[in-house]
């Protein structure tokens, strides 16, 4: 059996190393795209070893596939068809897809 962890804010020491992580791939996006790409790589392997899920607002800011952040109209497309989302990545041709929402506009 593997080892179990000891501490008991391991998940919280994550999700604060996660977050620093993609501010410094965004920071970096447009110097460095290499080293951008690897802050978000090193982000999803602490999500996995840890058993916790990178925040939505994280989770869509970079290519799955090929692990570079997504900047709409530098190396991501974005376009709405049949009530979708449609983000492609210009660097791998990966595309990922989301419902439109719909904001009330009654709700402020």
């Amino acid at each position: 059996m593997g080892e179990k962890n000891r501490f008991g804010n391991g998940k919280k020491i994550a999700r604060e190393r996660i977050e620093i992580l993609f501010e410094n791939a965004t920071k970096w996006a447009d110097e460095d795209s290499e080293r951008s790409r690897r802050c978000i790589l090193i982000a999803k392997r602490i999500a996995m070893k840890q058993r916790i899920r990178i925040p939505k607002r994280f989770r869509r800011l970079f290519c799955a596939h090929c692990h570079s952040l997504l900047r709409p109209g530098i190396n991501s497309r974005i376009r709405i068809q049949h009530g979708r989302v449609i983000i492609t990545c210009l660097a791998c041709g990966q595309r990922k897809r989301y419902p439109v929402v719909k904001h009330d506009a009654n709700k402020v």
